[in-house]
């Protein structure tokens, strides 16, 4: 024995502790995107189908407007959906009294 019986450490990566961002898009928005672009797709193949090219294009481009509009207003307020109460609230009771 050399002295030292203690057992060898390894450095442990416990991650980043933050959330998972892609192209500025974080966490559960990143599914809203990959939606958005799914819908407008298949609003493109729809729209294409029934009036032509120029109406699947206008479809598309809206929908991923809207989509990427939502998303970033969405994204702004925060990564968890929080509810907002507005007007005025009376406390009829305390449990301090």
């Amino acid at each position: 024995m050399h002295g030292d019986t203690r057992p060898l450490e390894y450095p442990m990566f416990k991650g980043l502790q933050r959330p998972l961002e892609f192209m500025g898009i974080q966490g559960r928005y990143i599914y809203w995107a990959a939606g958005a672009i799914g819908g407008a797709i298949v609003g493109f193949i729809v729209a294409y189908c029934l009036s032509g090219f120029l109406a699947g294009l206008i479809v598309l481009v809206a929908a991923l407007g809207c989509g990427a509009a939502l998303i970033l207003l969405k994204q702004r307020k925060g990564l968890h959906s929080k509810k907002n109460d507005k007007g005025v609230f009376v406390y009829a009771r305390s449990k301090g009294l």
